[in-house]
């Protein structure tokens, strides 16, 4: 699967994120997602050829995390590109758009994803509430000390050990994953101040995965709520509660994501685009593209 076959930025769930990484980077040896469809793990060192390292834009319906214990990495977050220097953990929400872009020669240390399902018997568990590298809006990159390293590493080999194992015991993973976030949290620099509002984020956390999955189906906020159960003035005062910012912000937002990365990676031209994402004519996109940037789809693919 790549964006030019699906001429729109996909989607992967556990099965897919196998077969589209193995047609981008070669790892060696290979482990798939067949026995352990809620959690992966793989080394870097396995990478067979760091050098021309590159995953195109994609979306997972699961959380990752990339922990560099040396070298350096670029890759994106929405629309953000960052570079990860080592020691340092790169956190990727649910259902946003990344591309891992480059990785060095001499990158060591592990790749994860998982589903939030791997959790189950933590009653009502919200990882964006609890751990604040975890939310939408969050720095992804978490620096690391050298006396934290250690300890990360050792429950990273416990984790690729169980994931490797003959029995697939969810209990070890889920509570080995918990110790890893905890951790983490115990030595995180960013801003902790997040007010746990757990009805408003939980129902922004919804709508931004809803988002993520009919961004192409769905241009009106009523549409959502009528997905989410809730009416329309309710889930604007949740996502303004929340992030200080309206349902109709939000869905802009991620419809100028969508448009740019389809200009920037696919072969569809602006027309095909503004039927393709928001069913409008060219110009009524090219109207809203520019008044959302600054600059209109020409433009833009010009700069890219």
């Amino acid at each position: 699967m790549n964006i030019n076959d699906e001429k729109k930025i996909p989607t992967l769930d556990y099965y897919e994120i196998s077969n589209f990484h193995l047609h981008q980077v070669e790892w060696l040896p290979i482990i798939t997602n067949a026995k352990h469809p809620d959690f992966h793990i793989n080394k870097i060192d396995d990478i067979a050829d760091k050098k021309n390292f590159n995953v195109l834009p994609h979306r997972k319906i699961f959380h990752d995390f990339f922990f560099l214990k040396k070298g350096s990495s670029i890759r994106t977050k929405g629309l953000n590109s960052f570079t990860i220097n080592a020691p340092a953990i790169f956190f990727l929400p649910a259902y946003q758009i990344t591309e891992h872009k480059m990785m060095s020669e001499d990158a060591e240390g592990y790749y994860c994803h998982f589903g939030e399902n791997i959790f189950d018997f933590f009653s009502k568990l919200i990882l964006s509430e609890r751990y604040v590298f975890f939310q939408y809006q969050s720095n992804p990159i978490i620096k690391l000390q050298p006396n934290n390293i250690e300890i990360i590493e050792k429950i990273l080999e416990r984790l690729l050990y169980l994931h490797t194992s003959k029995e697939y015991n969810k209990t070890l993973l889920s509570f080995h994953l918990m110790t890893l976030f905890e951790e983490i949290n115990a030595v995180c620099t960013v801003n902790k101040t997040f007010e746990k509002r757990k009805a408003n984020f939980e129902i922004t956390k919804r709508y931004k995965h809803a988002l993520g999955k009919h961004i192409y189906e769905f241009q009106n906020i009523s549409d959502y709520a009528n997905l989410l159960n809730v009416t329309p003035n309710y889930l604007n005062k949740c996502v303004k509660t929340a992030i200080d910012k309206t349902a109709q912000d939000l869905l802009k937002d991620m419809l100028v994501l969508e448009a740019k990365t389809l200009i920037k990676y696919s072969q569809l031209n602006v027309s095909e685009i503004a039927i393709k994402l928001c069913n409008q004519t060219p110009s009524n996109f090219a109207r809203f593209f520019k008044k959302q940037t600054g600059l209109s789809p020409k433009e833009y693919a010009e700069e890219c």
